[in-house]
């Protein structure tokens, strides 16, 4: 890197001017206090974990993501984390240890070791929360509350939301009697909605014809609106007692979601398994339009802090605040800034611009050589000493 070039940044590695900078500050405190209105209490996790905290899910993607650093104290692998879930399975179950239910709630930067998401950032600002020791459907109903007004408090009233249901893939390939290479293989044919070559697939294997009937329609059950449901349990009507639960608890969270806003369009889809590796249950993105990448993202993932020794039901939802900046811009508000005198040992000046400041006045003191202009200085009034007291005049 020469001299003329040293000011670049690595590709996905952004930094936030004025402006954005006080956007996101401002979007990240209405955020934090809409979670602690909901009663979730913040946590602050480590940037750097042993990579064994950090990479609980074998054979998702995370292992990919993460940066890893020999640690100089311990010779142990570290990691520079890529996402903050598997910190609030270790708090929860480790940190904490409370019994019953726990709501927890955090925001900080991670890490990742390639682009992806929304704009390609490598360091999103990531915001979520997790509900941990309540197994029925009513938290993840919750969760899913809580995450439409977080949306709405970053200004985000009109979006999608994709429901899906992981258990209901589970269980056909469990009566399927698929092996780990077979589901894997089916999997990623459900993703790409790859239509032939699931009949072939499910033909290839002689299953009886209830249940290839079912496995072939898995890709197709999808579309806006609670028809979908209608016609899931038509079509899945042999598939077991596991996947009327999952069709029903989509059905609950549906007209929960229909009662508490007439701004969210409910999209469903079956075959749609994201975080199929960790995920055991309901799972759901948002999407706004114009946007590919989801604005939000979550679900359920029961028994997250086995690898902690304390195994509990979950659920919970991410963001990246730097994307609902992005996404809901607003017009920053300049302050009207005072200039006053510079520093000196006039004890009024000094009582003057304390009091100022205390009232929540934005106060720049002139320096020396600086010039009297004070619009070039960003201010749109001046300190001034009138009649013996200093008062506030505007230019």
């Amino acid at each position: 890197m020469t001299q003329e070039n040293r000011w670049l940044l690595p590709a996905g590695i952004d930094e936030l001017l004025p402006d954005a900078a006080w956007a996101t500050e401002e979007l990240r405190r209405r955020l934090l206090d809409r979670f602690r209105a909901w009663g979730y209490e913040l946590v602050i996790p480590p940037m750097v974990e042993f990579v064994e905290s950090l990479l609980i899910h074998p054979g998702d993607d995370l292992d990919l993501s993460t940066f890893k650093l020999i640690d100089q104290l311990t010779g142990r692998l570290m990691g520079i984390r890529a996402d903050m879930t598997p910190q609030m399975a270790r708090i929860d179950a480790h940190s904490l240890r409370h019994e019953g239910v726990t709501r927890l709630c955090y925001l900080g930067t991670v890490l990742h070791t390639t682009p992806g998401g929304f704009a390609g950032s490598r360091a999103p600002m990531q915001v979520g929360a997790e509900l941990f020791g309540h197994a029925g459907i009513a938290s993840d109903i919750e969760i899913l509350q809580l995450m439409r007004d977080v949306l709405e408090a970053a200004g985000v009233r009109d979006f999608l939301l994709d429901l899906g249901h992981v258990g209901i893939f589970r269980a056909l390939a469990v009566q399927a009697g698929f092996g780990p290479e077979d589901e894997a293989v089916f999997f990623d044919l459900l993703q790409r909605k790859a239509i032939p070559d699931i009949e072939a697939f499910v033909t290839k294997r002689g299953l009886n014809p209830h249940l290839a009937d079912m496995l072939k329609a898995l890709a197709d059950l999808h579309g806006e609106g609670v028809e979908v449901l209608r016609r899931a349990r038509k079509v899945l009507a042999h598939a077991g007692a596991d996947v009327g639960k999952a069709l029903d608890d989509l059905s609950v969270v549906a007209q929960a979601l229909a009662a508490g806003s007439e701004h969210v369009r409910l999209h469903f889809d079956l075959s749609e398994l994201r975080g199929y590796h960790y995920h055991t249950g309901i799972v759901f993105a948002a999407f706004v339009p114009g946007q590919g990448q989801a604005i939000a993202r979550g679900g359920r993932y029961d028994g997250i802090g086995e690898a902690f020794g304390r195994a509990r039901p979950a659920t919970g939802f991410s963001a990246d605040v730097r994307a609902l900046v992005e996404l809901c811009p607003r017009d920053v508000v300049k302050d009207s800034a005072v200039l006053a005198p510079a520093i000196s040992a006039d004890a009024d000046l000094l009582r003057a611009v304390r009091e100022l400041r205390a009232q929540g006045q934005r106060i720049i003191h002139s320096l020396p050589g600086q010039g009297p202009d004070p619009v070039s200085q960003g201010c749109s009034r001046v300190l001034q000493k009138h009649d013996g007291f200093w008062q506030v005049r505007e230019i």
